[in-house]
């Protein structure tokens, strides 16, 4: 980075976010890039909570920036510029979700299936809900403490359970508990009252006390004994071990895997649909690790004709003390890219 562009980024981090624009003419485009971009990551994560697609977030963030862009020497500083910023992503968002609806996991969608031999047949035109890469959602912060919440707040069945909720309901929700405004600032950004948005909140965490994620049973993917467990998992995978699946899955284990509508309870279940579908020979399969949305994944590759490993679906685990407890399967072979992966193995 040239060094005049290095002590404009270090100026301009030490200026108050309070200061008004004062015009166009003073506040040029890289004047505005160097104040806003610091919060792109973080309202990323955001827009992601709202729409359950990493693609779409992406997309709503440079809807943001560019309106912000637009509207920015009308900026007057009576807030944050960092407010100002979540005030036009979340109103994207909002806007964004009345076009397109909620994005469901399988497991939200009906009762699960007690047959894994039948073929399962997929349903493309479901806007299924998206892992998040850590690389991109992740809490940049050296607080432990911070990061631990920003994992939470990221979780696969956190975020899904946050589709079920009522528009307005997510908003609330996120801006909340997880941003932690106040409910005086919540209740300005959607027009409302406090005691409007107090109610919201409490529906919100009633329904998300029924759909959310057990946060106690889980484990953090940083305990050395996730990783023993992750290595055994892959293993048993590329050796097509069915047996030493079968010892890792947790007895009431959860595998569903987008876009297939089926999902399926139990160890037994889950081992059975593996060797029914997949029928997997030693080596056919290949396990590169990764991390979304908080929790331990892996990029799981397949032996094509031709003797190449390629993508075959990215899989998100939830891991407990007791064993893996739960699986989602993505075969949009697309998000590779976005966690790091490489097209072939």
């Amino acid at each position: 980075m040239p060094a005049d562009r290095t002590q404009q980024k270090n100026a301009a981090a030490t200026v108050d976010d309070r200061a008004p624009a004062g015009g166009r003419a003073a506040a040029d485009d890289r004047a505005f890039l160097d104040r806003a971009d610091p919060y792109r990551r973080e309202l990323l994560a955001h827009c992601y909570r709202m729409l359950g697609s990493i693609h779409d977030a992406e997309d709503l963030v440079q809807e943001t920036y560019l309106r912000a862009w637009k509207s920015y020497e009308r900026f007057e500083g009576r807030s944050s510029l960092r407010t100002w910023l979540y005030r036009i992503a979340t109103n994207a968002c909002l806007t964004a979700i009345d076009q397109r609806g909620h994005r469901p996991m399988p497991s939200g969608l009906g009762a699960p299936s007690d047959e894994p031999e039948r073929p399962v047949v997929a349903s493309p035109e479901v806007p299924w809900l998206e892992p998040a890469p850590d690389a991109v959602v992740a809490a940049d912060a050296a607080d432990p403490a911070a990061i631990v919440a920003a994992r939470e707040s990221t979780r696969l069945a956190f975020v899904a359970a946050l589709q079920h909720l009522p528009a307005k309901q997510r908003v609330v929700l996120i801006l909340r508990d997880v941003l932690k405004w106040r409910a005086a600032e919540v209740a300005e950004l959607l027009g409302t009252s406090t005691a409007a948005v107090n109610s919201a909140l409490q529906r919100a965490r009633e329904r998300l006390e029924q759909d959310g994620p057990a946060r106690d049973e889980l484990v953090e993917p940083t305990d050395p004994s996730v990783r023993n467990l992750l290595d055994r998992y892959a293993k048993a995978f590329e050796d097509a071990d069915i047996a030493a699946l079968l010892e890792l899955f947790k007895q009431d284990a959860v595998w569903e895997m987008p876009p297939f509508p089926e999902w399926f309870v139990g160890a037994e279940p889950i081992v059975r649909l593996i060797t029914a579908q997949c029928a997997p020979e030693p080596g056919e399969l290949r396990m590169l690790p990764s991390a979304a949305n908080g929790q331990p994944a892996f990029g799981l590759y397949r032996r094509d004709e031709e003797g190449v490993h390629r993508p075959y679906q990215l899989q998100v685990l939830s891991i407990t003390a007791d064993g893996v407890a739960h699986v989602s399967a993505f075969f949009d072979t697309s998000l590779f890219p976005l966690f790091g992966l490489p097209q072939s193995a």
